[in-house]
């Protein structure tokens, strides 16, 4: 519950907002606020009112979870309190430290004045949710820092600090010390005058040039693929230009509510409490030790280990690179300082801080430093002989304290960790390629892994900017065992009549980052091609299985790398081809297979690939290899280029209808046999008339 605090500092009253953790502007905060603002209203003695923030930050905006509800329009409104606020003959100063978002910015602008702590950031980031300012944000802004800059900050959601916001007009001044005494003297210096500024009775101007909003319409068109949050939001800062005040905020709450009630803003919001979920772990105790990582060794400086690498060195994390040859560790420290050179060259990362970090990497060829880590992660070679040897080395090298893991994509993590004598020490840490850019980390825990470890290694996942899912051991964990049963549906439809073209432009269509064939390209074919020959041996015989990517790769197709896969490539160009030679391939294997090719249309593409993701899902959930559907939802949004705005693969079978696609399933099953056999959780929540957001962590008992 909020705990407003009420006090009067010599003629100024001093509000503070305490609504743990991020001061969120809900129902109770408001009233609070309300009856603060009406005691300092009424009060003889009070001259100015100041707003300041509790704790870390001024105010993190409204709580996503009550978007929606009657409490989030339930009086006092913060557009009530706002109004009130600009009609007091005394000034309010809004004081801001920490950061100011979203419907505390709002707030903020509807004060007469704002004071800034130099380092605050102040920024409206609704679109990130789908969802456009709703508390008058895209009325006030453009009013009080201009129309560019104003689109710029609503449409991207990005913030900007206390210095840009001066320059910008969006504040009145920077404190470089203390906040509340430098706001103080503010106020008292405004409560000498006899009118104060309020945003909503200035002009919001547009731009000289011709058809600007015309010429920003047609990029974002083009920029984010048509999706509606971007363009309401660039609407509503037209009708600042276009409309007055108060038909432009109507104008604001008209499309709000449209986008809060559409699946796009329900999907974001839905991944943005997914990641807040994703911390919880049933069964580890709040009080589990965190064992401190202030040392990291890294086995292989390949593309995986550099990556890393980086990682840590970028959170400021020392970091040993370990290789068995000299080679190998000067061409993955040339790739890492490459990797920093562009990123100083986009104008992203100073000189002065990039060659800081790259001198947080230590490389070395001696294995035997591996005893000064407190966190070891190998990135060899993926074979389970390797790995296993590797741990036996590092069981007798470390330190009794220190975390091993290990990043294998797919391999048991248990059979590994027996390989030690501390198997509690064990834990899998499967970073995505590539690992300095990729937020996702599949933080995998075996039969015997401490409860400190896993605390711990979901800590340092997040200290390094991460994104940590715990999951199960099996077969590919989650990602990589559900995407499986993708690339085999999309397989089968190349044999059954569709193109790797076709295929690919109908998921890209359906909003995918990449299609199945171009990624496989990207990725290179040969890594799972390795894969299935260790597998061919314990394989059914009586299930199908496509042989067109095992017959790419015996011609040598690994995709980019050689110039050619699933497509050519031109030499230096990462444009797909489509390519006549592959389509023979494509003919020839379903031939053989007895296979009758037929047209295909898009709609079934999508259904096939994205239902096998869907059905997969539910035996990973029932298993209990992921702890909840949001889980794999956050997994795939953030390691395979699934929409954000679809909201994850179990998101939208529950938009769907879980019925619906359980009923898809038993006719692809009746049509296509055994691969369709539909997971009994789905069965159970399709007949229930359930969804999976409602197993919320308890899928293994549902």
């Amino acid at each position: 519950m909020p705990s407003n605090h009420y006090s009067v500092h010599g003629g100024s009253a001093v509000i503070t907002l305490s609504n743990p953790p991020v001061n969120a502007m809900g129902h109770a905060m408001r009233q609070e606020l309300a009856a603060h603002l009406e005691a300092a209203w009424a009060d003889p003695q009070v001259h100015s009112i100041v707003i300041i923030g509790a704790g870390k930050l001024f105010c993190g905006g409204a709580d996503v979870k009550a978007f929606n509800t009657p409490a989030s329009r339930a009086e006092p409104s913060s557009r009530t309190i706002v109004k009130q606020i600009e009609a007091s003959a005394k000034p309010v100063i809004a004081a801001i430290h920490g950061s100011a978002l979203g419907l505390g910015l709002e707030f903020a602008m509807g004060c007469h004045y704002r004071v800034a702590q130099r380092g605050a950031k102040l920024g409206l980031p609704e679109v990130k949710l789908g969802l456009l300012p709703g508390g008058g944000g895209t009325q006030r802004l453009p009013r009080l820092a201009g129309v560019e800059a104003a689109l710029r900050m609503i449409v991207e959601g990005n913030s900007v600090t206390a210095d840009e916001a001066l320059k910008l007009g969006l504040v009145d001044e920077v404190a470089a010390q203390e906040l509340l005494p430098a706001a103080l003297a503010f106020a008292a210096r405004m409560s000498a005058r006899s009118e104060h500024p309020v945003a909503s009775r200035r002009q919001a101007q547009a731009p000289a040039e011709a058809g600007w909003f015309d010429a920003q319409r047609d990029k974002l068109h083009k920029s984010k693929r048509g999706l509606p949050a971007p363009l309401e939001c660039l609407a509503c800062v037209e009708a600042a230009v276009n409309l007055p005040f108060d038909e432009g905020m109507k104008f604001e709450r008209e499309r709000f509510d449209v986008l809060v009630n559409g699946t796009e803003s329900k999907a974001l919001r839905h991944l943005f409490l997914a990641e807040r979920a994703a911390a919880k772990i049933a069964g580890l105790a709040a009080d589990t030790p965190v064992i401190p990582v202030r040392s990291v060794a890294v086995i292989g400086a390949g593309t995986m280990g550099g990556g890393i690498a980086m990682s840590f060195a970028n959170a400021g994390i020392p970091v040993m690179l370990i290789e068995a040859a000299q080679e190998a560790l000067d061409r993955g420290m040339a790739t890492i300082a490459k990797n920093y050179d562009g990123t100083v060259a986009k104008g992203k990362l100073a000189r002065e801080e990039a060659d800081a970090r790259l001198a947080r990497i230590t490389p070395t060829l001696e294995f035997e430093r591996v005893a000064d880590a407190d966190l070891v992660i190998e990135a060899v070679f993926e074979s389970m002989e390797v790995k296993k040897e590797l741990f036996r080395k590092l069981d007798a090298l470390c330190k009794a304290d220190a975390i091993l893991a290990t990043n294998t994509s797919r391999l048991d993590v248990n059979e590994i960790a027996a390989t030690t004598a501390r198997p509690a020490s064990v834990i899998g840490l499967h970073f995505f390629s590539p690992a300095n850019v990729m937020r996702l980390v599949e933080v995998v825990r075996g039969q015997a892994t401490a409860p400190s470890v896993i605390a711990s290694s979901m800590a340092v996942s997040r200290q390094i900017g991460k994104l940590p899912v715990l999951v199960g051991v099996c077969d590919g964990f989650v990602g990589n065992r559900m995407v499986g049963q993708y690339a085999r549906e999309a397989e089968f439809l190349l044999e059954e009549g569709a193109s790797p073209q076709q295929v690919d432009a109908a998921l890209q269509k359906f909003g995918l980052a990449m299609g199945r064939f171009a990624m496989s390209d990207l990725a290179g074919l040969d890594i799972s091609w390795a894969s299935r020959k260790r597998a061919a041996p314990t394989r059914p015989a009586h299930l199908r299985y496509s042989k067109v990517a095992d017959r790419l790769c015996e011609m040598g197709r690994f995709g980019q790398k050689t110039g050619a896969g699933f497509y050519r490539y031109e030499a230096g160009s990462r444009t797909p081809i489509p390519d006549p030679i592959v389509q023979q391939v494509i003919e020839d294997c379903a031939r053989e297979a007895g296979i009758e090719r037929r047209v295909i249309d898009d709609a079934q593409i999508v259904e096939r690939c994205i239902y096998a993701l869907v059905n997969e899902g539910a035996k990973v959930l029932q298993e209990g290899i992921a702890q909840r559907s949001s889980d794999i939802d956050l997994i795939y949004v953030n390691g395979y280029g699934f929409p954000a705005w679809r909201g994850g693969p179990m998101f939208y079978a529950d938009t769907v209808g879980v019925d619906k696609v359980y009923q898809r399933i038993c006719d692809f099953h009746e049509k296509h046999g055994a691969f369709w056999t539909p997971a009994p959780l789905l069965k159970k929540l399709a007949n229930e008339g359930r969804s999976f957001k409602e197993l919320g962590d308890g899928a293994r008992s549902a």
